[in-house]
């Protein structure tokens, strides 16, 4: 059976125009979101307000120097967080969320949410 947008729009209760843009709208955030450590490093800085690269590392367990600066370079290429070079010596760098990823909090929490309960639900019927 084919896709068809028009019956998907029309059982949303949308116009295709406006289904289209919504399929389109939720393409564009896995996309800014993708990945095994965007949403990681979002929630340490949430969780831990503004913190430096190293500080960062840390906090996210297994992310390797090079992964840590591409991923932070996407997020701030994307509005999600801030860079800010502090004058001190060394010479140290800090991240911080802006008011665009703090939006994204309640999809952080609804996926953690998410992840227990499907981690409880995998450990049961294993142990079943």
């Amino acid at each position: 059976m084919k896709a068809d947008s028009n019956v998907a729009a029309e059982r949303c209760g949308q116009t295709p125009e406006m289904y289209r843009e919504r399929v389109l709208a939720l393409k564009d955030a896995l996309e800014l979101l993708s990945g095994k450590w965007k949403f990681c490093i979002l929630l340490n800085l949430h969780n831990y307000g503004t913190l430096r690269f190293k500080d960062l590392q840390e906090t996210s367990v297994g992310i390797t120097p090079k992964v840590l600066s591409k991923e932070l370079q996407e997020l701030e290429d994307n509005l999600l967080i801030t860079r800010t070079v502090n004058t001190t010596k060394p010479v140290t760098v800090s991240y911080a969320l802006t008011q665009h990823a703090i939006e994204t909090q309640p999809v952080i929490d609804a996926l953690v949410t998410f992840g227990l309960t499907h981690r409880t639900r995998i450990k049961d019927n294993y142990l079943l």
